[in-house]
């Protein structure tokens, strides 16, 4: 394929995908996913460094891109940056994190002049590959069999590791304590099961004063771990069949939807809030169920709740949760691509791994790491062990129909304006189109 046919198929494909998007369930690794969080956006400078503009000396350039988060986190990668070019007088590295990340990767991609590392999604890996839009630098990392199995694997596709992932995070049960002290529960532990939960979140439920056991949202990237917990899948292994036709969804289906329908849940926006992590700070639930992102996002718009962590209650099947996580990745035919992966290699290497994740925003995804990081944050353990028997958070081109089949068929189901049959029944239909294309 020449390259101006592969520009083509990048930005065909790509774009179809950020239309897709629009609209569905957003999920990101290192930041809470809602509006409501305060994060700083890091400007785009007037002119973007190349490789074409490198100072006299034979000194490379590369461009890192990626999303604007945090306050926190822009500065430490920042801090991080400023150490490689430290480090590297024939390579200096420039950040850039831009706001509207897809639109303007998108548009770097069509252009034919993509910057030299950037972010990649779990979920977003398989289109990414199907343009034959990155380069598979999996032979060319270091110590990969440090990283958990399961996060290798979601940037491995048909045996190619592509890129490492740069940190994760998992879902687990956040709680009021001072809410189930006032009820006279004891604490969730990490050997609750379904009916603890539901029992628990009947008890805790206030609904003439607004006050819930759980907030639940429609969205399948949380409803998806009970799939997962009731031995469901979505697709068969190799991804050429669905299978949410099957007795464990349906029951995975009937026992979160149940949740909201008998009262013993609500929704965010149902709570006055914009997402579970707002409502859980509000008080208006007593249980959520987010990933790490929520504990930085409490601690600083909600900092007087009482609040504590457990992983998420086992299901009919077992303990399951989702992982959310990002790569760097070097883009096919990188102009710079030796220095890429130098850079690559320094932010994911056992070194630069540690500083980026010692903020506590987002974990480490080496396991050697491990003990070192409970050491910082013992209370974030819950979240850790989840790498252990987490899902990732990945499909195949076009899938997003299908989040957003079953997201609409949730918040229908929540109303009682469709069975959870249909929804089932519905993101199969959808879900065996796009497997068929």
């Amino acid at each position: 394929m020449n390259k101006r046919l592969l520009t083509l198929w990048v930005l065909l494909l790509i774009g179809m995908l950020l239309a897709a998007c629009g609209g569905g369930t957003a999920v990101e690794p290192t930041t809470a996913p809602a509006a409501t969080e305060a994060a700083t956006a890091v400007e785009e400078p007037a002119a973007e460094p190349t490789a074409a503009e490198a100072p006299a000396g034979d000194v490379i350039q590369l461009q890192l891109m990626g999303w604007a988060s945090s306050d926190a986190e822009n500065s430490r990668l920042q801090e991080m940056i400023d150490s490689f070019n430290a480090a590297n007088s024939d390579v200096q590295a420039n950040l850039l994190l831009v706001p509207d990340y897809d639109t303007k990767l998108q548009t770097s991609l069509a252009g034919g002049a993509p910057p030299d590392v950037f972010y990649i999604d779990s979920f977003k890996l398989p289109d990414f590959v199907a343009a034959n839009a990155i380069a598979p630098i999996g032979d060319e990392l270091e110590n990969v069999d440090d990283f958990y199995p399961n996060l290798r694997d979601a940037f491995t596709l048909n045996g190619t590791l592509y890129c490492p992932p740069k940190d994760f995070s998992t879902l687990a049960l956040e709680y009021n304590k001072d809410m189930f002290d006032a009820a006279g529960l004891d604490y969730p532990t990490a050997d609750w099961t379904w009916d603890d939960l539901r029992t628990a979140a009947e008890a805790l439920t206030d609904s003439d004063n607004g006050v819930y056991g759980m907030v639940l949202s429609a969205d399948m990237a949380r409803w998806i771990a009970f799939l997962y917990q009731a031995g469901g899948t979505v697709t068969n292994a190799d991804f050429t069949a669905m299978t949410l036709d099957s007795p464990e969804a349906k029951e995975a289906m009937d026992f979160y939807v149940g949740l909201v329908q008998d009262g013993y849940a609500a929704q965010p926006a149902d709570l006055d809030s914009g997402w579970p992590g707002e409502a859980f700070g509000k008080g208006k639930a007593a249980m959520s169920m987010e990933g790490n992102w929520i504990v930085p996002f409490l601690q600083d718009q909600f900092p007087d709740v009482n609040f504590g962590v457990t992983e998420l209650p086992a299901g009919p099947a077992g303990d399951a949760t989702m992982s959310f996580t990002v790569c760097y990745g070097v883009p096919a035919n990188a102009a710079n691509h030796d220095a890429s992966v130098r850079l690559v290699n320094f932010l994911t290497g056992p070194e630069g791994m540690k500083a980026w994740t010692d903020l506590g925003l987002a974990m480490p995804t080496r396991a050697s790491l491990r003990d070192g990081w409970l050491e910082k944050f013992p209370d974030l353990e819950p979240f850790l062990n989840g790498a252990e028997y987490s899902y990732p958070w990945q499909f195949r081109p076009g899938f997003q129909d299908v989040l957003d089949t079953v997201n609409s068929g949730l918040q229908e189901a929540f109303t009682g304006l469709a069975t959870t049959d249909q929804v089932l029944q519905n993101a199969q239909e959808v879900g065996t189109e796009v497997l068929n294309r």
